[in-house]
């Protein structure tokens, strides 16, 4: 079993459950959970008993408030160059392509759109805000914004950026922007990350591997290059013909409705 000084790591049934564990601090990032986030996504890559991960916030308060303010990050004296060692806990950047569900319980701001916005898809409680602080310490808003402005409507990113901490993003709006998917009572939030999880973990991740990868290249590049990659896509990810009509056959007629 993995152990960690700032994580929580359970994995059962295909799913890896990684909750950031510093509850005292709003499960604000410090150079420790840094790292152990970026070794954590670079090892999961390896792991062929993780299909889905599912990440979550320790207590009830907050999902995660960004960077300790107490961290001391060494910067450049030139304003052209900048060490950001957020970059490291965002899981595409650590080259991890296995699906990330987020759970939000309580407050997520700042920092923490560098995890939202590298995820699959969000569930939040109904008592789950969303806000960026940077403008109204006099920071820019930079990776941050940039995130949401893939995830949601224009207007939505201009007013939850520029006014800082003066509102909050309920979860309720996050749903009707696109940013959630899924707004669920707190003491449903656990049971509604683990169907999905469990769910998308019992598929071939041949296949699911590569929808998300073919996804994520549908965002990044232009239509007629992520067009001319879906083949090699299909190439790598699907089952052989007599595999998948054996899956077919086997189908569940069960599903839901949301």
């Amino acid at each position: 079993m993995r152990k960690f000084e700032t994580l929580g790591y359970e994995q059962a049934d295909g799913v890896a459950w990684v909750t950031l564990n510093r509850p005292d601090r709003h499960n604000a990032f410090d150079l420790v959970m840094i790292e152990e986030l970026h070794t954590l996504w670079r090892e999961l890559r390896h792991d062929d008993d993780v299909r889905v991960i599912v990440l979550t916030g320790a207590g009830d308060k907050a999902f995660c408030t960004g960077i300790d303010r107490s961290v001391d990050v060494p910067q450049p004296s030139s304003p052209y160059m900048m060490d950001d060692p957020m970059l490291k806990i965002s899981p595409k950047h650590s080259d991890l392509w296995k699906p990330v569900i987020v759970a939000v319980n309580g407050m997520a701001c700042g920092g923490a759109f560098y995890l939202l916005g590298e995820c699959e898809f969000i569930i939040a409680s109904e008592s789950a805000t969303f806000f960026d602080p940077h403008t109204t310490y006099g920071m820019v808003s930079g990776f941050e914004s940039m995130y949401l402005a893939q995830r949601m409507p224009l207007g939505e990113v201009m007013r939850l950026t520029l006014l800082g901490n003066a509102e909050r993003m309920s979860a309720k709006r996050a749903y009707e922007t696109g940013l959630v998917s899924q707004v669920v009572p707190a003491d449903e939030l656990h049971e509604a990350a683990k169907w999905a999880a469990e769910a998308i973990a019992a598929y071939p991740p041949g296949g699911v591997e590569g929808s998300v990868r073919s996804i994520w290249a549908a965002r990044d590049m232009t239509r007629s290059q992520a067009l001319a990659m879906a083949p090699h896509m299909i190439t790598l990810g699907n089952l052989a013909w007599s595999e998948q009509a054996g899956l077919f056959q086997q189908r569940s007629k069960e599903y839901r409705v949301r």
